[in-house]
């Protein structure tokens, strides 16, 4: 089917590369970025897009996410969606990246970008084919929901994917010291009665993988950065060179372990939340650069797998439609600019994993999204498109919606 021209006219700009904004117009031909412009002529047929003065960027990139729904996603701006290998079974092999592209196929709303396991069946225990799963397409390689324990593995897994200049994403966490805990060690578990893990147990395992990766020469990506001092051994690591980023979910920069004072389930993540002086950390950790990319985490669960006993409830939470205006908070907060809010979101995943997209450029694709980064709303877990409704921002204020997305030059939302 011929894609219909379109042309944006009245846009606020936003280029996450450049890390500027202006007002000008945008035209897309087919699947790709055609003409960007002060001024620019309406190509026949094209449809006109006024954004009345809106923000107009690169679609979201969400570079961690355990499930898939197009519709929830393409509502939160986002365009691409990296799945985590976290299925049944494992994403291990080709032919389970090739099953995940094929899902993506099926659902036109967002692009979907598989990630491999890093071993086998997420055991931990044997690297997984890296070479055959990159050629099929998986863009990067994770551990999951858990860390690779086993350092002669992490070594060999390293080593193996620099052949491939490939992409490893590690859970930091140490899986001996936090086996069985569901928080934070502190005094609000010891009051809750909860089994509970050390902070220092991120930054012991990124500490190990860090020396690791120096004698390898990989590439490493902590999923999730969340406490103080791991965010001192990255911090560090980087100014010596060390090739690493990490990421991190709303839910570590807005929130901390009070959300779960009342045995809140919907607050229970993994890694747990903190204590309030890591939100903080994570703050400033984002604002230095420090952390290189906001994700959803997005991990639905239905209402009985949540609405248990704290200690076997899920851990997790939807993400796909919050993302967008909890991390616009930094920008209202006066702790980043919007374009650099945006780069966490957009050009940042898409040069870890290395895509075309996350660029307003002339031959990018045409992945965009309209957004008021300014409209005020509340958010009701009822109200979210996801069939899951687990969120730790229920009646959270915020501002920031999405008007339009645009996903391989065809609308994939449209705000009613």
């Amino acid at each position: 089917m011929t894609r219909q021209p379109l042309h944006f006219k009245n846009a606020r700009l936003i280029d996450p590369v450049a890390l500027s904004e202006t007002q000008g117009e945008l035209v897309t031909q087919g699947t790709a970025i055609s003409a960007i412009g002060a001024q620019l002529d309406t190509p026949e047929g094209a449809q006109v897009i006024d954004c009345k003065g809106k923000a107009l960027s690169p679609g979201i990139i969400d570079m961690q996410a355990f499930a898939l729904d197009g519709a929830a996603a393409a509502a939160g701006g986002i365009t691409t969606v990296a799945l985590m290998p976290n299925l049944d079974p494992a994403v291990d092999n080709a032919a389970m990246v090739d099953y995940v592209l094929r899902l993506g196929r099926d659902d036109p709303d967002v692009r979907v970008r598989p990630m491999g396991a890093a071993t086998q069946g997420l055991k931990g225990e044997q690297i997984a084919e890296i070479g055959l799963m990159q050629a099929a397409g998986a863009v990067a390689f994770a551990s999951g929901r858990k860390a690779i324990a086993d350092s002669a593995v992490m070594l060999r897994l390293l080593s193996y994917a620099t052949r491939f200049n490939a992409l490893i994403i590690q859970h930091a966490e140490d899986p001996s010291l936090t086996h069985d805990a569901c928080m934070t060690e502190g005094e609000l578990a010891t009051r809750l009665g909860l089994n509970a893990a050390p902070r220092f147990a991120e930054a012991m395992m990124i500490e190990r993988d860090i020396r690791l990766v120096a004698g390898s020469g990989g590439r490493y990506h902590v999923a999730q950065l969340t406490t103080r001092e791991g965010i001192e051994v990255v911090a560090q690591a980087k100014k010596k060179g060390v090739t690493i980023s990490a990421g991190v979910t709303p839910a570590h920069f807005l929130l901390n372990e009070m959300a779960i004072q009342d045995y809140r389930t919907f607050a229970k993540m993994s890694p747990p939340l903190r204590e309030e002086m890591d939100r903080r950390a994570v703050l400033q950790a984002l604002a230095d650069g420090v952390i290189d990319v906001i994700t959803s985490g997005h991990d639905p669960h239905n209402e009985e797998a949540k609405r248990l006993p704290f200690a076997q409830a899920e851990v997790g939470m939807v993400g796909f439609e919050t993302l967008l205006p909890c991390a616009l908070k930094l920008y209202h907060e006066d702790l980043l600019s919007l374009p650099a809010v945006m780069a966490k979101l957009t050009s940042k995943p898409a040069e870890l994993l290395g895509l075309p997209s996350g660029r307003l450029e002339v031959g990018a694709p045409a992945d965009l999204m309209v957004f008021d980064p300014d409209t005020p709303w509340s958010i009701r877990a009822e109200k979210l498109r996801s069939a899951a409704k687990n969120t730790p921002f229920d009646e959270l204020m915020v501002q920031g919606k999405v008007l339009r997305t645009i996903c391989d030059g065809y609308d994939s939302y449209v705000a009613e």
